[in-house]
C-alpha cells in the first residue's frame, strides 16, 4: 500500500467515529468526514477557494462546515478528479454533501424561520401560488373597480393603481426582504467570527462575486455538468441572471429617481434610461433562467442535491415570469389588456421579494460574505495559535 492511501485510511479511521467533534446533523457529520480525507489527500487544492482554506483547519466544526458549503460553487471539478469518488469504499463526493448542508444554511440562518422551512421543501409551489394569489387579488380589485379591461390614457400605470398605494404595498415588502436578508446574512457573518474587513478583502471578494470567478472549475475551464467534459454555460447563464436581475433592480431605482427629483412619472420612453435598463435586464433573465433550468435537470445526480431543486428551480421560474410578463407590459403598455397585464406582473414582484431571503436567492448574500472571509483568512498565518507558540 502507498504512503498516501495508508494517510487516507488514517484519516477514513478518525471521520468514522473517533474524538473528533460529532456534529447535530448528519449532514454536518459528513461533510466533516469527506474533509479529513480531502485533508490528507490535497489533489484539489489548487481547484477553487475550498480546498486551501479546509488545509487551514485540523477540525471541521459547525461554522466551518457551514462556511466552507457556502465558499463552494458546485463547480463539479473536484467530484470528477477525485479517485475515492463513488464508487469507492470512500465515498468522497465534495460537491453533493457541500450541496446538502448548504440547502440547511438557507433554512438555518432564515428570518423568519418557519418561512424558509416552508420554502425549503415546496419552492416551486410557494413561489408560483403565491404569485398566483397576489395576481389574483389585485384582478379582483380591478374588477371590482370595472377596470380591469381599459387602456389607461397613454398607458399610464397609475391610473391603474395609484402611486401611493404601489409605495404603501412595495415599500414594506422591499423593506421586509431586505430585513430578513441582512439578520441571515448577520448571523452567518458572526458563526464564522470573520476578523477585519480591509479595502483589498473588500475588493477580492467583490471581484469574486461580479466575475462569478468559481464558476470557472478547476482549471478555468467552466463546470462538469453531466459528465466529465468542461462548459462555461452554467457560469454564462449565471451571469446573465446576475446581472440581468441588477439591471432590472437598477431601472426601478432610476424611475425612482425620476419621479421624485424630475417628476416624471411612469410609464416612460422606449428610448429613456429606465426602460432601456428594463429592456436589457429582461433579456439577461429571460436567457440565463431557461439555461439554467436546463442544466439543472441535465447535471449528474451525483452534482448536487435534489432536494435543493424545488428551492432553484421555484426562484428561477418566477424570475422567468416576471421577465416575461415585464416585456408583455411593455409593448401592450397602451392596449386595453394593459391593467390585466400590471396586476399579474406586480404580483409576481411581490411574490419574488416576499420569497427572496428563503430561497436560491439567499445563497448570493451568504457566498458573498463566505468569499469576504476567505479574503481575510487566506492573508492570516496558517496556524496562528501554533506560530504564537513557535
Amino acid at each position: 500500500m502507498q504512503p498516501l492511501e495508508i494517510l487516507i485510511r488514517d484519516a477514513q479511521a478518525a471521520a468514522d467515529g473517533s474524538s473528533f467533534t460529532s456534529h447535530a446533523a448528519p449532514e454536518e457529520n459528513e461533510v466533516a468526514r469527506i474533509l479529513r480525507i480531502c485533508n490528507a489527500c490535497r489533489y484539489c487544492e489548487g481547484f477553487c477557494a475550498v480546498f486551501p482554506a479546509m488545509t487551514r483547519r485540523l477540525e471541521f466544526g459547525d461554522a466551518d462546515v457551514h462556511y466552507l458549503a457556502n465558499l463552494c460553487h458546485n463547480c463539479g471539478a473536484c467530484l470528477h478528479a477525485c479517485q475515492y469518488a463513488p464508487p469507492h469504499e470512500f465515498a468522497v463526493n465534495v460537491p453533493q454533501a457541500m450541496a446538502r448542508v448548504r440547502l440547511r444554511t438557507y433554512r438555518l440562518y432564515a428570518w423568519p424561520g418557519a418561512f424558509g422551512r416552508l420554502y425549503e421543501h415546496n419552492g416551486v409551489v410557494v413561489s408560483l401560488a403565491l404569485a398566483a394569489g397576489v395576481a389574483l387579488f389585485l384582478i379582483l380589485v380591478l374588477a371590482l373597480r370595472g377596470t380591469l379591461w381599459g387602456a389607461a390614457p397613454g398607458g399610464r400605470f397609475y391610473d391603474v393603481f395609484p402611486h401611493a398605494l404601489m409605495v404603501g404595498v412595495f415599500g414594506p415588502v422591499f423593506l421586509f426582504a431586505v430585513c430578513a436578508l441582512g439578520v441571515g446574512v448577520r448571523r452567518f457573518w458572526r458563526e464564522m467570527t470573520p476578523g477585519t474587513v480591509g479595502a483589498a478583502e473588500a475588493a477580492e471578494a467583490g471581484a469574486a462575486v461580479a466575475t462569478l470567478r468559481y464558476l470557472g472549475g478547476g482549471h478555468g475551464d467552466g463546470c462538469n455538468d453531466e459528465d466529465d467534459r468542461f462548459s462555461l454555460a452554467r457560469r454564462r447563464f449565471h451571469q446573465a441572471t446576475f446581472y440581468g436581475f441588477l439591471l432590472c433592480f437598477l431601472s426601478t431605482s432610476v424611475a425612482t429617481l425620476y419621479h421624485y427629483l424630475f417628476g416624471l412619472e411612469a410609464p416612460y420612453a422606449y428610448t429613456s434610461l429606465p426602460v432601456l435598463l428594463g429592456i436589457a435586464g429582461g433579456v439577461g433573465i429571460a436567457v440565463g433562467t431557461p439555461g439554467l433550468g436546463w442544466l439543472n435537470l441535465r447535471r449528474h445526480p451525483l452534482q448536487g442535491d435534489a432536494r435543493q431543486n424545488p428551492v432553484d428551480r421555484g426562484f428561477t421560474a418566477l424570475l422567468f415570469f416576471i421577465a416575461v410578463s415585464g416585456f408583455a407590459l411593455s409593448v401592450w403598455r397602451a392596449s386595453a389588456a394593459m391593467p390585466l397585464l400590471l396586476a399579474v406582473h406586480l404580483g409576481m414582484v411581490i411574490a419574488l421579494f416576499l420569497t427572496l431571503p428563503y430561497g436560491k436567492f439567499a445563497h448570493g448574500p451568504l457566498r458573498a460574505a463566505a468569499l469576504l472571509r476567505w479574503a481575510i483568512e487566506r492573508r492570516q498565518p496558517d496556524h496562528p495559535g501554533l506560530a504564537d507558540d513557535s
